[in-house]
């Protein structure tokens, strides 16, 4: 028998403003076909001015609870995955505890950019296996349009707002890869590619700042990296491509996603793809991915799901699991 963290519930929370390509055309030289063609998105949600990251988070959070049949007093902890906190300090993450009325277990925020997500899900995974939490509420949430130039058409339109989150508890499993819940993860970063994806403000610099990507670059090394660590996990699990159900990728752009599944050997009908809908929600993206896919009826009980994700950092990793 061994323990494994199982995918108990998930939900997700998307703000009300929908922003399709055709507003940008306003104020930007640019149009809904050159959005379209180059990124594969058609419009994404902003989170209203009273909106924060934490409000959006707690929603996905309280979705999540809902559908796993459970309360805040049933969590131990709570991982939140962001790089639009509200607040310098204290953590997004607590304030969803409070905002949940969750008044014991401890809360935290991870930062890995785009791949906060399967961050976030290594450090609950390496929680509930080490014996300190049964029950895990994992959260990935956004307010990216905070840190737009929206003078910069080449990154502005790429980004939206929104929160996902799943509950990962503690199982008894046999040990193989037939068990539900994380069978393998592959984490890594690169220091230096610091400057093809950055926000040139922060704390110590004494500014907030605003997002800079070089896209070509980040889009170049994308695919190798992430075909790559998605192999990398199936390995270490003892599987291939060929056991993958479903991948759930970042959603960033759908060049990458057919360019990751395609390195992979699979078939985009094996894809969740949401970034039509959302754009790139950055830490956001994948749980969002997973609870629309799971609504929609593609991710099963019992289905191989592979995520993928690449961000600033230069950071990327995968998870595999059995939902």
């Amino acid at each position: 028998m061994a323990g494994r963290s199982v995918v108990v519930g998930v939900g997700h929370y998307l703000p009300e403003r929908i922003v399709p390509n055709s507003e940008f055309e306003k104020t930007l030289d640019t149009t809904d076909e050159w959005i379209r063609t180059r990124s594969g998105i058609e419009r994404r949600h902003f989170a209203a001015d009273d909106e924060k990251t934490s409000d959006l988070a707690s929603k996905a959070a309280q979705a999540a609870l809902d559908d796993a049949g459970l309360t805040a007093d049933d969590i131990d902890a709570i991982v939140l995955a962001t790089s639009t906190a509200d607040l310098t300090f204290p953590s997004a993450a607590t304030m969803v505890q409070a905002q949940l009325g969750m008044t014991k277990g401890f809360a935290f925020d991870v930062q890995a950019v785009c791949a906060g997500f399967v961050f976030a899900l290594s450090n609950a995974n390496a929680l509930i296996l080490s014996g300190q939490a049964k029950r895990v509420l994992v959260i990935g949430a956004e307010t990216f349009s905070r840190i737009m130039d929206w003078t910069d058409r080449s990154t502005c339109v790429l980004f939206g707002d929104g929160a996902g989150a799943l509950v990962l508890e503690l199982q008894e499993g046999e040990g193989t890869a037939q068990d539900r819940g994380i069978l393998a993860i592959d984490l890594n970063s690169d220091g230096r590619y610091k400057d093809l994806l950055y926000v040139d403000g922060g704390v110590s610099t004494q500014s907030t700042g605003h997002l800079r990507m070089q896209g070509n670059q980040v889009f170049r090394h994308a695919v190798e990296k992430l075909a790559k660590t998605a192999e990398t996990a199936l390995d270490s699990a003892g599987l291939s491509s060929a056991d993958v159900d479903w991948i759930v990728p970042h959603q960033a752009n759908i060049r990458i996603i057919q360019g990751t599944a395609k390195k992979m050997g699979l078939s985009m009908d094996n894809v969740v793809v949401t970034v039509q809908d959302h754009g790139n929600t950055s830490a956001a993206s994948i749980p969002l991915a997973l609870s629309v896919g799971k609504q929609r009826g593609q991710i099963k009980q019992g289905d191989l799901v592979v995520t993928e994700a690449i961000g600033g950092g230069l950071a990327w990793g995968a998870v595999v699991l059995r939902w």
